[in-house]
């Protein structure tokens, strides 16, 4: 089964405007549908194509990119005699799958593009890793592009309910509720989001078993198998490090603050002792990093505290199957309270998991924002997320506080908004209901996430 992803548009439209100027290099997680993508834009926008999946291909073939890449028409002649493809110029696309295992073939890019001949897409996972990089010259004919799990909005589609999108976004620009049934089949839809998750492997298990979790759930515990399989192959300074914050994710989230207290996670640890453990986990795009910033009144990457961070994973679907066991998902009936919006703190961390990575598929990077009262000897301001329209000149912030309940409070957002009004464009509260109002706060149901 073919997964619509937003990114094979963006390919498309680069293609026309670069016309073989740039190398496009896709960066992303493992399994996440890197390969798939090439290889369909391979076959249906060109005459032909070949892809070299350098954690398979032979020393043959990366010998090529050694004694060849000073004689290109040798170098072509021998790939496509290999391959058993034709190759035609500007017709044709060669595809270097995997290409961290082979650094060199990325250097050779500077080359094969200078050339002209073909077009160029790499893919990597950890592509810009230390000890991945070390020893080459990193090309500058690089286009790079994110890819994530599929979005909300992919979701639905796959789930033939790409229709209501549309609906979604017409409401939110009008700042009027869905109609109620409506509403509660967009609600329906991110629940099955959340257990369901985006990874491609896991949302055609679902859909082919006609909508079995457990089902999706095999394929999940497969993916957190091959994450700890790459774990464990990494440098072995901070190996266990990356392992100890990978498995207490779900523990860590589950908190009240969910952020990482690094004496907790080991005794005596502090942040800067884990600096490599969470440019592993986030250069892999395994997890979603969000810091805490001090002063959002200036700018919030200016300034962020890299001592204070949350860490969600990538993939909330992922995260289900990572925080239970098969038996717990059972015996804790964890889909029926999800589906049936009976959450309690393990399960509301899931919700809180899937903003994250709804704001991050947006392009959106993750802050936090608390206030110390010394007074009450406690936090008096909480704020879960915050993100920015990214302007230089008219900077303003938009504070987001999530609420799994159909109860809460927003009085923390209200401090906020009076302490930091004249920065702020829009204040957000991400609740189970339908869009309504609280005073001048915009309180949006989940699903909205996609608009901001």
């Amino acid at each position: 089964m073919i997964l619509k992803r937003k990114i094979y548009d963006k390919l498309l439209s680069l293609k026309k405007t670069l016309n073989g100027k740039k190398a496009f290099l896709i960066e992303g997680a493992r399994r996440i549908g890197k390969s798939t993508i090439c290889k369909e834009f391979g076959k249906n926008e060109y005459k032909s194509y070949i892809l070299i999946d350098f954690a398979r291909c032979p020393d043959e073939v990366k010998h090529y990119f050694v004694k060849h890449i000073n004689d290109l028409d040798t170098f072509f002649m021998l790939l496509s005699t290999y391959y058993g493809v034709k190759l035609y110029e500007r017709e044709s696309l060669i595809i270097f799958d995997e290409v961290q295992m082979y650094p060199k073939a990325r250097e050779c890019i500077k080359y094969l593009v200078a050339d002209g001949r073909y077009d160029y897409l790499e893919t990597g996972s950890l592509i810009s890793i230390k000890e991945n990089v070390r020893d080459i010259v990193i090309p500058s004919e690089e286009r790079h592009l994110k890819m994530y799990p599929l979005d909300f909005e992919e979701f639905c589609d796959a789930l033939g309910e790409a229709q209501i999108i549309s609906y979604i976004k017409k409401c939110f620009h009008e700042r009027i509720p869905l109609e109620n049934e409506l509403h509660y089949k967009a609600m329906l839809l991110f629940k099955q989001y959340i257990l369901v998750g985006g990874m491609p492997q896991s949302v055609t298990a679902f859909l082919e078993s006609r909508k079995d979790f457990d089902t999706a759930d095999i394929e999940k515990r497969d993916i957190l198998a091959l994450y700890r399989s790459d774990i464990m192959k990494i440098d072995a300074k901070y190996r266990s490090k990356v392992l100890a914050i990978f498995d207490q994710i779900p523990g860590l989230l589950s908190q009240h603050e969910k952020r990482v207290v690094f004496s907790n996670v080991s005794e005596g640890s502090t942040s800067d002792q884990y600096e490599d453990t969470f440019f592993w986990l986030s250069d892999s795009m395994i997890s979603n990093e969000c810091f805490l910033c001090n002063d959002p009144n200036v700018g919030l990457s200016i300034n962020e505290n890299r001592a204070y961070v949350k860490c969600y994973l990538g993939d909330t679907g992922l995260l289900v199957s990572h925080a239970f066991d098969e038996n717990e998902l059972l015996e804790d009936e964890v889909y029926k309270q999800i589906l049936s919006d009976k959450l309690n703190m393990n399960e509301g961390m899931l919700y809180e998991n899937a903003i994250a990575q709804m704001l991050t598929a947006n392009g959106h990077k993750l802050y936090f924002y608390t206030h110390y009262n010394t007074e009450k000897h406690r936090n008096d301001i909480e704020i879960d997320f915050l993100i920015s329209n990214n302007s230089k000149l008219k900077y303003k912030m938009y504070p987001i506080e999530v609420k799994s309940g159909k109860k809460y409070s927003i009085e923390s957002l209200k401090r906020f908004k009076e302490k930091y009004k004249a920065r702020i464009g829009e204040c957000y509260v991400i609740h189970p209901r339908n869009l309504s109002f609280k005073e001048d706060i915009l309180c949006i149901p989940p699903y909205m996430t996609i608009c901001l």
